[in-house]
């Protein structure tokens, strides 16, 4: 194998892990994006910024909503509506203070 052919299969497997990661999130809408933040330091939102940016790095217009509905597998708008719960005085509480270090 040469090294463009490692270059290929690996963007080959990490595009795969992205699709697998969009549909365990998807499998998941009772994991809320306030707890993503909360323990991992990432979101579904974030995911959409970083689609968005690297988009942008290949020269390819993608907007924020476009992303967002990739990432969401739905227009925000409607996974907010149907999934998306308040977040608790303590959920925020965490968030506020993670965001001070």
């Amino acid at each position: 194998m040469t090294d463009a052919d490692d270059t290929e299969i690996t963007t080959k497997i990490e595009a795969a892990v992205f699709r697998r990661l969009l549909q365990h999130l998807d499998s998941r809408k009772d994991a809320q994006n306030i707890e993503l933040m909360n323990l991992a330091g990432f979101c579904r939102n974030c995911l959409s910024k970083w689609y968005m940016a690297a988009a942008q790095a290949e020269g390819v217009d993608v907007d924020y909503d476009k992303a967002r509905e990739r990432v969401y597998g739905m227009p925000y708008a409607q996974w907010k509506e149907q999934y998306q719960s308040e977040a608790t005085a303590e959920q925020l509480a965490e968030f506020a203070a993670d965001s001070k270090r």
